[in-house]
């Protein structure tokens, strides 16, 4: 799976630090760029290439500039990401610093949070009823 990233450095401090995500692959790809992966903590096999949109490789200049916008706008919601007990995980998040769009909802699937990465892009975050 893909997440494009405006800075792969702070999208690097978020999913590990504030998700908790485990780094699968950090290699230098030269001129300042990386290869970086990360896993969720209960699912090794789930590679999530934090990819940054920048100048060069497969963005030219006007790439760039509307990926930002529509990553900085928040068009992007790549993930519905589960947990066992979303009141538990939500404060924790919350506690280090990631930004919620929708508190804890109960819908007709389950509860519901929505947040923002880094760079903007959303994520559902779900427990599914038992």
């Amino acid at each position: 799976m893909c997440v494009y990233v405006l800075d792969q450095a702070s999208a690097y401090d978020f999913y590990v630090n504030k998700l908790c995500f485990k780094v699968h692959t950090d290699v230098p790809m030269g001129k300042g760029t990386r290869w970086l992966t990360v896993t969720p903590p209960e699912q090794p096999d789930l590679e999530i290439t934090l990819f940054p949109v920048t100048e060069g490789g497969i963005f030219d200049k006007d790439a760039v500039k509307a990926m930002t916008q529509l990553i900085k706008g928040g068009r992007f919601g790549p993930a519905v990401l589960g947990c066992k007990d979303i009141l538990a995980t939500y404060e924790e998040l919350k506690e280090k610093g990631v930004v919620f769009k929708k508190p804890p909802t109960k819908e007709f699937y389950g509860y519901e949070a929505l947040f923002a990465d880094d760079s903007g892009n959303w994520f559902s975050l779900t427990e599914l009823p038992k």
